[in-house]
């Protein structure tokens, strides 16, 4: 599993709202690395931000 399907489990698991350092929490993944991969993941559209920092999957 490559770091980018453990950061999108980590938020199809959480059912809520997650901020970085939660998915590093989960993940164990360096800060940096999440905050790139949640950029990407946003900018595929597959996340979406209900509140500043903080992201979960779109419905």
């Amino acid at each position: 599993m490559d770091n980018l399907e453990k950061v999108w489990q980590a938020f199809e698991k959480a059912g809520e709202p997650l901020n970085s350092k939660a998915v590093v929490d989960v993940t164990g993944l360096d800060k940096k690395e999440v905050d790139k991969l949640i950029k990407k993941l946003k900018d595929t559209g597959k996340l979406e931000s209900p509140k500043r920092c903080f992201y979960q999957p779109k419905a």
